[in-house]
């Protein structure tokens, strides 16, 4: 069929118009300054995909000063004419992209950073910032009413930086939904240990420093980097599953607590493993510090951190955060349920693997505790709030949750259910509505009243 001479001028038309739009919506803009997380919305950034850190760290425990260079490989997610990164108080010599120096301003915790060039959508490119300062960690009711992040200690600093204190130590897409892999360098005082994430590539002696490099292959949220610097006794191995291992204990530490550290990482490992599939990463093991100011501990991805020894359910607890939390992450903070609930619940199993409780006697025992007047019911689970995202509900009822979920579609869907999630979330993110639907989907049960009831219900649920 031919068109008319009118027929053809108005196709031209449409196709300019068309054209138009289309070259309108690639027009190279600026990438958001957060990404909208209804807790923190500036944490994170629009516009690109962070792939990897590399963190160039140089710290003097005397005066507590961090210099350092970080460089981020990142995939542009839209064609960017600038971009923004997250960083707290340390101050910005110089920014470079792509090897050429941009220009930067700074507007709060946001470093808005301005290309030669504009960055083109599905092309990589690389940003590296050179600052400095003394980090400032972070305090107010959202970690137990306790400091976390960059926390200066007797000997050098203890690292632990949930939810949002990454960007008080290194430039970032400081959100969980941005995950990438990690290479670590530490300089430090000759005599003192630097322990991080991943496996430990190298350590040497320089004059009066030792420099050390750590690297985590594997996809981490910002928040579980740590960069932990003291006098530590370390013991390495392999658990008896295979798993290497790698324990750093103050010590003045050494004879407290009567808990073996390393024994009981080495075996929670391996039970893990078989509970909830593969251990995800390439090492494991601990950091324990003598820091009384910090008043919890942090699954620091591969090797947890605990500001004292604690007892044997704290360990199992965040070496069980390593499958959820860790490599399962939240796409939003207002899911940490998925984390906490699921790691609380995790010793519960481990008190059943042991033959101390059942996990249905520690589910009544804290559900029989609390009346109904308790603040405690009062916390809406599924979406906690910001300044209460760790309230023990989130962690208890959390697990009280998946105790009726198990017990509503039976043990060996559950059993099933858990180590399918870790493998379909491997390395990734995922929300609360995604595990409901997986349930679902392995049950062949519709759950909706359970969830409905157990996370997003206000009062003391019947049971």
């Amino acid at each position: 069929m031919a068109l008319s001479r009118s027929a053809r001028l108005g196709a031209v038309a449409t196709a300019a118009a068309s054209f138009l739009v289309i070259a309108a919506s690639s027009a190279p803009a600026p990438g958001a300054d957060g990404i909208g997380d209804s807790y923190f919305p500036q944490l994170g950034n629009g516009g690109f995909d962070a792939r990897h850190y590399a963190l160039d760290l140089a710290y003097n425990p005397d005066t507590d000063r961090l210099d350092g260079r970080t460089t981020i490989t990142a995939r542009a997610t839209q064609n960017l004419s600038s971009f923004d990164l997250d960083l707290q108080e340390l101050e910005v010599t110089r920014v470079e992209v792509n090897g050429r120096r941009a220009q930067f301003t700074r507007d709060g915790d946001e470093i808005r950073i301005t290309p030669r060039g504009h960055l083109s959508k599905g092309r990589d490119f690389r940003v590296a910032v050179t600052y400095g300062g003394v980090p400032e960690p972070l305090g107010g009711p959202i970690v137990f009413g306790s400091s976390y992040g960059w926390m200066k200690t007797g000997d050098g600093v203890f690292v632990a930086c949930e939810p949002n204190a990454a960007s008080t130590w290194f430039p970032s897409s400081d959100h969980p939904s941005d995950k990438a892999a990690f290479d670590i360098r530490i300089k430090a005082p000759k005599g003192l240990t630097a322990v991080s994430n991943g496996r430990l590539v190298s350590t040497y002696d320089k004059g009066g420093s030792t420099y050390t490099h750590w690297r985590e292959k594997k996809q981490m949220a910002t928040y579980l980097a740590t960069a932990t610097i003291g006098k530590f006794d370390v013991k390495t191995g392999v658990t008896p599953g295979g798993t290497p291992i790698y324990v750093a204990i103050d010590p003045v530490l050494a004879n407290s607590n009567n808990v073996d550290v390393y024994a009981v990482t080495a075996e929670a490992t391996d039970y893990w493993s078989k509970v909830f599939g593969p251990y995800p990463f390439e090492e494991t093991g601990a950091i324990v510090d003598d820091m009384p100011a910090a008043g919890f501990s942090l699954e620091t991805q591969t090797k947890p951190v605990y500001s004292a020894v604690r007892n044997e359910t704290t360990i199992v607890h965040e070496l069980a955060h390593q499958w959820f939390g860790d490599s399962v992450s939240t796409e939003r903070w207002k899911d940490i349920w998925l984390n906490e609930g699921f790691a609380t619940y995790s010793q519960w199993l481990w008190a059943e693997y042991k033959g101390t409780r059942s996990a249905h006697d520690s589910f009544l025992a804290g559900y029989n505790a609390r009346p109904d007047t308790s603040a405690f019911w009062q916390i809406v689970v599924g979406d906690p709030q910001r300044d209460t995202m760790f309230a023990s509900a989130v962690y208890q009822r959390g697990a009280m949750t998946l105790q009726v979920l198990r017990e509503r579609i039976g043990d060996a869907a559950f059993f099933k259910l858990l180590p399918t999630w870790t493998r379909l979330h491997r390395y990734g993110n995922a929300n609360t509505d995604d595990f409901v639907r997986l349930a679902e989907k392995i049950s062949g049960k519709q759950l909706d009243d359970l969830f409905q009831t157990w996370l997003f219900t206000t009062g003391k649920p019947a049971i």
